[in-house]
């Protein structure tokens, strides 16, 4: 017997199916500022995120009628936004991985003390200066909670080189928080 995920906003979910403007309304400002800063933890660059996040809920509601609740509408939600979020990325033609060995991320406010929030913003500031795509490899892994086999879906790249991007990535942060410190 397989258990099925029970969602606490299956009903809004339901009432969207129904095209409910309020139960859309309700779920938007339930998610938008998570989904917003998995947005810009990828494409960093609050114009894009903006544009990412709307089209992302557009979709949603759009599709909503596949939404078959094996997951929380957050889970997949965060999936539309992920690839969104990367074919903006491919859209804008970065280069995602480095093919040789190496020779503005939003973070939620919270009221931490001064110095656990100087470190945090040590941590940002590190973040921003990583190649893309270490960035989004460590974003996806680390903040986003996906393992390296969902990653090589995602970015369609090998399980290996998930695992060497965010090996590099952790390497290349210790070193940009090395430089700051």
């Amino acid at each position: 017997m397989s258990a099925q995920y029970i969602d606490i906003n299956k009903a809004l979910v339901d009432r969207c199916r129904n095209g409910d403007g309020k139960a859309q309304y309700e779920l938007y400002h339930l998610y938008a500022r998570q989904m917003f800063n998995v947005c810009m933890r990828i494409v960093n660059n609050t114009t894009d995120a903006e544009d990412i996040l709307q089209d992302s809920f557009v979709e949603a509601f759009r599709l909503i009628h596949e939404f078959r609740g094996d997951s929380s509408f957050g889970a997949w939600l965060k999936k539309i936004v992920v690839n969104r979020s990367i074919n903006n990325l491919k859209k804008r033609r970065l280069t995602l991985f480095e093919q040789v060995p190496d020779t503005e991320l939003i973070y939620e406010e919270v009221d931490y003390d001064g110095e656990t929030q100087h470190e945090v913003k040590k941590v940002h500031s590190a973040m921003m200066g990583l190649p893309p795509g270490y960035r989004l490899v460590l974003s996806l892994y680390l903040l986003e909670g996906y393992d390296h086999a969902e990653i090589a879906q995602i970015l369609n790249i090998t399980e290996s080189t998930s695992k060497s991007q965010y090996n590099r990535a952790k390497a290349k942060l210790k070193e940009q928080l090395g430089k700051i410190s």
